[in-house]
């Protein structure tokens, strides 16, 4: 039978099927490719929307947390919603939950250990409440599937019209603060500078949307290439499952913010974690489960929600705690968010949890 591009990319069963009928020096020429398309698109798509937000005086948070965030969540929408048409809805609630954790813990843990990250009065004050309410109401919908059918909780389609339609109002919401100008933020409006240092839109545009795509293109064609390497060089295949899902999904919003920090843009990187967060949530999931009702296995009550909700409280927590601190974070609270992701992965192996997919 063949199999056309578009199998491959909404198909993950179909791409580990052709990494495994590759030799190993192209498999590592695979990665490294992934690995170039990560780095220049990161690149790309960073000096563009810090070009975007000198040119509109929006804050370079406010594009991170829609711009940006929409762009690196909306292959995991596009790909659950095709899981949930093809049979296999608990991928959505995998790729939904699992990026959470990965953006929360590992993304924003890991960029707080390596740098100064600013705390500003925008995420203290909006954006932050929708991170963790987006995840509460989750939750609860979870809940009350259970209450309604214990032996199989669904999140049904209304469940996920409900969900996109607080999408929809946090997104009108954003934009409404960002364009009145939120004296909450207003420090972290850009400072327009001369126009003839500016790009024009139509050069602006292509780059963020340009490096979107290479971005998203290299770790969908990397995670699956590098679990086939491990898999040769004896790591277990629970290992890898435990590893690669979540790690794979959360790879676009690993890159960015690496890289909004090399070019000392930390703001970017707070922006789009959260802005991720609330996307994976209320785009990812509530997609899926309106396209088709997502089943809600037993371990996401005793083990993925209450983990999800531990890493977003603590974040939460920091955030109220950064008000008398300079308003940033500190790195030993990277530090503990890191330890609950590493900690999460360890029991997924031991504990034979892994999200499904």
């Amino acid at each position: 039978m063949k199999h056309n591009l578009f199998s491959y990319i909404v198909d993950g069963e179909l791409l580990d099927q052709l990494m495994e009928g590759l030799n190993f020096p192209l498999l590592m020429l695979i990665i490294v490719v992934g690995v170039i398309l990560l780095s220049k698109g990161a690149d790309i798509l960073i000096d563009g929307v810090v070009q975007l937000a000198e040119k509109t005086g929006l804050p370079k948070v406010v594009i991170g947390a829609t711009i940006v965030s929409l762009g690196t969540t909306l292959p995991e929408a596009f790909i659950s919603v095709m899981a949930a048409f093809m049979g296999n809805p608990g991928l959505a609630l995998g790729n939904g939950v699992g990026s959470i954790i990965a953006d929360t813990g590992l993304i924003f843990g890991l960029s707080a250990i390596l740098t100064v990250i600013p705390a500003n009065k925008y995420i203290l004050n909006r954006t932050g409440w929708w991170q963790l309410g987006s995840a509460v109401m989750l939750v609860v919908l979870a809940l009350t599937a259970a209450l309604i059918a214990p032996e199989a909780p669904i999140l049904t389609r209304w469940m996920g019209l409900f969900l996109l339609a607080l999408l929809i109002t946090y997104l009108a919401m954003t934009y409404m603060w960002a364009k009145k100008g939120d004296p909450s933020f207003q420090d972290e409006i850009t400072q327009i500078p001369d126009e003839d240092q500016l790009k024009p839109g139509y050069i602006i545009w292509p780059m963020i949307l340009g490096g979107m795509v290479m971005v998203i293109s290299g770790s969908r064609v990397m995670i699956p290439a590098a679990s086939q390497v491990a898999l040769r060089l004896g790591v277990p295949q629970d290992v890898i499952a435990a590893t690669m899902v979540a790690f794979g999904t959360s790879l676009p919003e690993l890159t960015t913010a690496i890289t909004a920090l090399r070019k000392g843009h930390p703001e970017i990187t707070v922006g789009n974690i959260v802005g991720a967060d609330v996307l994976n949530a209320l785009f990812v999931i509530g997609a899926a489960a309106t396209a088709s009702p997502l089943v809600i296995p037993s371990n996401f009550f005793i083990f993925h929600f209450p983990v999800m909700l531990l890493i977003l409280v603590s974040f939460r927590v920091f955030i109220a705690m950064a008000k008398h601190h300079g308003d940033r974070f500190r790195r030993w609270q990277g530090a503990w968010l890191l330890g609950i992701y590493i900690l999460y992965v360890v029991l997924q192996y031991t504990l034979q949890v892994q999200l499904p997919g």
